[in-house]
């Protein structure tokens, strides 16, 4: 058993985010096999991912504010505290906060095998999109 060192808050990339989006990491992958990544993400009011997708899924639980998540068929859902979404494999997705709250999740999904492979990056989420 093993207590890590707390790791510092990182700004996520403004290449994968719109606006102020802070990471907190909780569990990364290990040696022994784990693949697990989970991170506590902060947006502030209008802050959004860019559009990606994952090779094995995404789980979100909102745990503070107002979640706005968008697929590429066009479909937004609002999510509140204590809902959880999940995203299918290969689903190409977007989230971010409301216009106007902050809102944290925990983001939680496996690596894939090729860990390179585990996320695919697209381009920004544009303001039409977002507000759609």
């Amino acid at each position: 058993m093993e207590i890590d060192p707390q790791k510092p808050t990182v700004k996520n990339p403004a290449a994968r985010f719109a606006g102020d989006v802070w990471l907190d990491p909780i569990a990364f992958p290990r040696e022994d096999g784990q693949r697990m990544t989970v991170a506590k993400v902060r947006f502030a009011p209008g802050a959004r991912t860019a559009w990606h997708s994952h090779a094995v899924g995404q789980t979100l639980h909102i745990t503070q504010g107002v979640a706005w998540v968008g697929t590429r068929g066009g479909t937004k859902m609002e999510a509140h505290q204590g809902q959880t979404l999940y995203c299918p494999p290969n689903e190409e997705h977007w989230h971010g906060a409301s216009a106007d709250s902050f809102m944290e999740h925990l983001a939680m999904l496996d690596n894939a095998e090729d860990p390179s492979t585990t996320t695919a990056w697209f381009e920004h989420v544009t303001d039409d999109e977002y507000r759609a």
